[in-house]
């Protein structure tokens, strides 16, 4: 019986063991690098989820200016996005990554020594330009040093290093904010430095030199603009999708830090709590993405906004720190499921030459929403109270779930969602 039992042990170690290899193989070196510099990143990714609880308890201010201050970051990072997204398709992946991290590593700095409240909001606008833009050429990188039937595994892998990365620094970013939140700043403008230094030494560019021009055609990939992007309706959709969904994630970033501490919850707890959301995507990524995997991405996107609006939803019932961190444990699993099928999904529907536009855009999704979430979502506690915007949040975030799987289900053939270019894409005649 032991032996059998000590037999069955090891065949189970094996089958984990084949599917981490199977996980990680195949991928360049140089997407470990990028995946690398990433992780650097997050390790010291302290002040956006604490900017909401610095800006009350640490400066007094009101949870209104605090959600206006988390909104400006977003519109900052809405032009950053598109700026971000043009850079990398023009003058290179490379050079637009480095340029956003190390102007995100002096935004950072500043914001910390900046007591001024119009002082805060300007360097908080511009800091949400610069750490968005290195978004969309990070992303086209990673699209185009991965074949299309590996993006889902990929993106799902820099997505694990961000959360491993923002576990630990949640975790430890309540202990340090004890000591003083000047540390957070500082420490989150060195690692981002590193990061830019990593990217320098190890990342090279991977923008393709453009083909040449057909003059028999009247638009060539290459030449396609952001207007063009903009009229791809499939596309667009997807994107006002996103930002639904991303209005109600953001709660995560300011109002449930508000929600927590209205409830008589310290910033050492809130940080205990946050740090739930990292450490059950390092554990549950890998697993839930390979389990998932046959699934169409109408399916992925579908379930996993349902979850994460709903654990949002439930927060609306929480009191303790026991129930928030429930709450938090199903969206995060929405946030699993849904993230690197998102990623995926964008790249399979972008033209390899408009990789950074098309980032740009989805990009702009998530900013617009860092900028309409918070706003959103602190005006509606102060008038409406804490039931009114958890409540909200399962409501928007359900029609966003129905909504992607009524867009991308499967027209013709279930093993792809890009079309043809000139589906996608309107041409002038």
């Amino acid at each position: 019986m032991r032996a059998a039992g000590r037999a069955g042990q090891a065949g189970q170690a094996g089958q984990a063991g084949r599917a981490l290899r199977e996980t990680v193989s195949g991928f360049p070196r140089q997407f470990w690098w990028l995946w690398t510099s990433t992780l650097v990143n997050r390790l010291g990714g302290f002040v956006v989820t604490f900017l909401a609880l610095y800006l009350t308890v640490q400066r007094g201010y009101s949870p209104s200016y605090a959600g206006l201050v988390a909104a400006l970051y977003g519109l900052g990072g809405a032009g950053g996005a598109v700026l971000g997204g043009v850079l990398a398709d023009r003058a290179g992946r490379r050079r637009t990554l480095l340029a956003a991290q190390v102007g995100t590593a002096l935004g950072t700095a500043v914001l910390g020594l900046v007591t001024d409240p119009l002082g805060i909001a300007a360097v908080a606008t511009l800091l949400g330009l610069t750490a968005n833009a290195s978004r969309p050429a990070l992303q086209a990188m990673i699209a185009d040093l991965v074949p299309a039937k590996d993006r889902v595994r990929a993106f799902s892998l820099n997505y694990w290093a961000i959360n491993i990365g923002f576990g630990v620094s949640a975790a430890a970013a309540g202990f340090i904010a004890a000591e003083g939140y000047l540390w957070l700043f500082l420490g989150d403008a060195f690692t981002t430095l590193l990061c830019a230094l990593v990217v320098f030494a190890k990342v090279k560019e991977t923008l393709a030199a453009p083909a040449p021009r057909d003059d028999a055609q009247e638009k060539t990939p290459a030449a396609i603009t952001l207007l063009d992007v903009v009229r791809d309706r499939r596309f667009m959709g997807v994107v006002a999708l996103t930002f639904l969904l991303g209005s109600v994630a953001q709660q995560g970033n300011s109002t449930l830090a508000i929600d927590m501490g209205a409830h008589g919850l310290s910033a050492r707890q809130f940080g205990l709590v946050a740090a739930l959301n990292g450490l059950v995507i390092v554990v549950l990524q890998i697993p839930l993405t390979r389990a998932l995997s046959h699934h169409a991405g109408s399916v992925r996107l579908a379930a996993g906004s349902c979850l994460l609006a709903w654990g949002f939803g439930l927060t609306a019932f929480a009191g303790s720190v026991g129930f928030y961190a429930f709450t938090v444990v199903v969206w995060t699993l929405g946030e699993i499921v849904h993230a690197p099928a998102s990623m995926s999904v964008v790249a399979d529907l972008a033209p390899a030459t408009a990789r950074g536009r098309y980032q740009g855009m989805y990009t702009l999704s998530w900013s617009a929403a860092a900028f309409a979430g918070p706003l959103a979502g602190g005006f509606t506690l102060d008038r409406l109270g804490g039931d009114a915007v958890w409540i909200g949040c399962a409501a928007v975030g359900t029609a966003a779930g129905a909504g992607y799987y009524l867009l991308l289900r499967p027209r013709t053939a279930p093993a792809g969602l890009a079309t043809p270019l000139e589906d996608r894409v309107t041409l002038p005649s």
